[in-house]
């Protein structure tokens, strides 16, 4: 099992307002000063370049204020106030935050002793949310700094500030790289960013990501996401040292929220039947990968399974017979391994009425699972706002740990094979252009809401097919090799195939 999941400038200052640091209280968490900014900036400094602002508005996240960075020229405003008297430990900076378009916004730990460690704001326009970043201080003392890096125009606004010992950070930081071994059987290449060609696994791994995830399918048309290639992927991943995710589809093709169809060769089994196959399915399955010294870190026991698995008989609709198939590969899964963990894996992250219902539903059936998963795509799912309020939720309401185990945006919205992309538009998220820039923030957006859930609930997020670049022969359509591929534009290896800047966002703390 993977220890970490178990664990669950510019200008100078323009102006400059001295005043004494924040001090620990003797007992109890270390207070931030003024932390609303009801008394204008009192018990803040602040430092801003020509043409730039720091200062408290009307309005506020809760209460009737909040500080507004923001600037007529490009520039740079720091708000920052150090708390001191501080035990050697973790400590953890909360605030809610939005920004303008493409921002260069943060909140950052600094001169605590160890590295400074930041978490961007994500460009929410009106929308508050809720970020957070953690550091271990070992010198007594720790400053906190709101800070903007603001083009012509920028603004940013922080409010609720608070500052606490304990650890909020991410378990997992994965990539869904199941189409990869039939890319690289048809000749799919990957490079590093300055143009070395390597292992793509090695190169992601490089990059700060700790896990993958593999799909599979029971008799797929063209042979692969089958067991043998899961087996032969696992043995890369394992040997990397990263976690691996595995994701039953319990079908022969793609099964999604609009398609859970059987495997051809399950079709005309009954209900009992149907349960037996997917026990001894998944059991087979696991228990190879554990045979060969790659046993499976986490499970999902069906991939976005809003309307159920199995189609008819494990519908929705019926949950109680969901519940029995459910519940058939939970026990298949803890019966190799009971310290894997089993993930439920539902879709529309944003839509937080299916979550209750789907979530309430497995509870009144007595549906086992150790994981919430959840697919995020901004242009179908809800905005980043409706998506963070979910999350924070149902992390609370059923007591679990949340995994994004999907998402993905674009970083360009041309085409490069003769198959139109699903994501076409050229800003299909607002303020977050398909660009590499645009890609590359909303990438680090997603992990830093999934970093602020509550309580340490927000286990991670899986970047979802990474390598599927345009490839001939490798499209999406696994009985026909002329097909195309819809998603090239959403890789993270450029049509250069080259690392893009996004893997950067892997390294996120």
């Amino acid at each position: 099992m993977n220890k970490t999941l178990m664990a669950l400038t510019l200008c100078a200052a323009a102006t400059l307002v001295a005043i004494q640091p924040a001090r620990a209280a003797s007992s109890g968490p270390p207070a931030v000063t003024n932390s609303g900014f009801e008394k204008g900036v009192t018990g803040w400094r602040t430092s801003t370049g020509k043409g730039a602002s720091a200062l408290t508005q009307a309005g506020g996240h809760s209460g009737s204020s909040r500080l507004t960075q923001q600037a007529a020229t490009a520039s740079r405003a720091e708000t920052r106030q150090t708390v001191s008297g501080l035990r050697d430990g973790y400590y953890t900076l909360r605030a809610w935050v939005r920004a303008g378009a493409m921002n260069q916004s943060r909140i950052t730990l600094k001169d605590c002793g160890s590295p400074d460690t930041s978490t961007w704001v994500p460009a929410s326009g009106s929308e508050w949310l809720h970020i957070a970043v953690t550091q271990k201080v070992t010198r007594g003392r720790c400053t906190i700094s709101l800070a903007t890096d603001a083009a012509a125009g920028g603004w940013a606004d922080f409010d609720d500030v608070t500052f606490a010992p304990g650890k909020a950070t991410l378990a997992v930081k994965g990539a869904d790289t199941s189409s990869l071994p039939k890319s690289e059987a048809n000749g799919g290449r990957y490079f590093t960013a300055s143009g070395k060609r390597a292992d793509p696994l090695k190169i992601m791994h490089g990059a700060g990501a700790d896990y993958v995830r593999l799909k599979v399918w029971v008799d797929p048309a063209d042979g692969y996401n089958d067991k043998a290639h899961v087996l032969a992927m696992a043995r890369r991943v394992k040997a990397l040292g990263m976690g691996l995710l595995i994701d039953f589809h319990y079908s022969d093709a793609w099964a999604d929220p609009g398609k859970q169809y059987k495997p051809a060769a399950w079709a005309d089994l009954d209900y009992a039947g149907l349960k037996t196959a997917l026990y001894d399915h998944t059991y087979d399955v696991l228990n190879a990968l554990k045979a060969q010294g790659t046993t499976a870190d986490m499970v999902q026991v069906g991939n976005e399974i809003n309307d159920g698995i199995l189609w008819e008989e494990g519908r929705s609709s019926h949950f109680a017979d969901l519940a029995g198939l459910l519940n058939a590969g939970y026990q298949a899964v803890k019966d190799v391994s009971a310290e894997t963990m089993v993930v439920l894996h539902v879709a529309e992250g944003g839509n937080n009425g299916l979550f209750r219902w789907w979530f309430d539903s497995a509870a009144a059936n007595g549906v086992r699972y150790d994981v919430i998963g959840v697919s995020y795509y901004p242009y179908w799912h809800g905005t980043l706002g409706a998506f963070q309020a979910n999350i924070d939720d149902i992390a609370a309401r059923y007591g679990k740990p949340v995994l994004v185990a999907e998402t993905a945006y674009p970083f360009t919205d041309a085409e490069n094979d003769p198959l139109t992309n699903i994501i076409t538009s050229a800003e299909p998220y607002p303020n977050y252009p398909a660009t590499r820039a645009g890609q590359t923030a909303m990438f680090r957006d997603v992990l830093s809401i999934v970093q602020a859930v509550p309580d340490g609930r927000g286990l991670g997020a899986v970047y979802w097919e990474p390598t599927w670049t345009a490839v001939a022969g490798n499209g999406w359509d696994p009985a026909d090799p002329s097909s195309g591929n819809g998603w090239e534009n959403q890789a993270l290896f450029g049509y250069d195939d080259r690392a893009l800047p996004a893997m950067g966002a892997f390294a996120h703390r």
